[in-house]
């Protein structure tokens, strides 16, 4: 039996959908999905494998046409190097946003080699006139392979959308262990985890550019032996105004933070975790 593999670029604006179509594809919250652009800040490889097949899956952040921060100028970076070892490009376009990529990618998705994928997302809230006239405003610019119409949140179109990636895959070994599910640490995904609630909590109170650092994580075991792990973690904001904001009045709402946040890590670890509060979580200004 042959077997197959490849990596699979997925590049689109921002909050078009790229971490949840990913997440969807793969079956694990690896990528952290809100509505804030750009949330997703690393490039993140979502590894999924069969018998036969190996998918690495890279999620890139949204690209910003004018960016602000050199934060944002280095996330525009890893979009653009994204190209350099894909086997398949694949767009994902919202379907309620009429602007497109920039005019700089577009160029390199036209002169990449490999299988070219349009995914319009979130059909089902827009009409199909709407639909068909983003179609056809990208199909002006770039010759694809192949178009798919899904709801990544609902999973409609997702199965289809897998089997044709994976027959697209060339042939290969594979380039990571069978059971590994991304090139990240456990570390990586409890800070983004973190990250993700923090978004959700504190909206535009706290802007994105607020990063997380797992400093400890301690394995132990309760007295009757079921395994039970310890996480801090330092949350790093621009002002010491935003720490009074994720503390809260009298710690309320980073008690909150740390109850939503344990809740989807131990989603992802399947072990428990000891309660999040004002000890676990410390606290470091950027100047930006």
């Amino acid at each position: 039996m042959s077997h197959h593999s490849g990596y699979v670029s997925v590049i689109g604006l921002p909050n078009a959908g790229k971490s949840t179509l990913i997440n969807a594809l793969s079956g694990s919250d690896l990528s952290i999905v809100n509505a804030k652009p750009q949330t997703t800040r690393h490039r993140i490889l979502s590894i999924i494998s069969g018998e036969d097949f190996q998918m690495i899956l890279s999620d890139s952040p949204g690209f910003i046409k004018e960016p602000k921060y050199k934060l944002q100028e280095s996330m525009n970076r890893s979009v653009y190097s994204i190209f350099e070892d894909s086997d398949i490009c694949m767009v994902v376009q919202d379907c309620k946003e009429a602007k497109l990529l920039d005019h700089s990618i577009i160029k390199h998705i036209k002169l990449f080699e490999g299988p070219k994928i349009l995914v319009l997302n979130k059909i089902d809230l827009v009409e199909k006139n709407q639909i068909d006239a983003i179609e056809n405003k990208w199909l002006t610019l770039v010759s694809f392979d192949h178009i798919f119409h899904l709801a990544a949140t609902k999973k409609e179109g997702i199965p289809d959308l897998y089997r044709w990636l994976i027959e697209l895959l060339p042939e290969g070994p594979a380039f990571y262990p069978k059971d590994q599910l991304s090139d990240r640490s456990y570390r990586f995904f409890v800070s983004e985890i973190i990250r993700e609630k923090i978004l959700e909590l504190y909206q535009e109170e706290i802007p994105y550019s607020a990063q997380v650092i797992v400093t400890e994580f301690q394995e132990t075991r309760t007295k009757s032996g079921e395994p039970i792990d310890r996480i801090f973690a330092t949350i790093i904001v621009m002002r010491e105004t935003q720490k009074a904001i994720i503390l809260g009045k009298k710690g309320k709402s980073i008690k909150k933070l740390g109850i939503l946040a344990r809740k989807k890590i131990e989603q992802l670890t399947e072990e428990k975790i000891k309660k999040f509060d004002n000890e676990n979580f410390k606290f470091k200004y950027v100047v930006g």
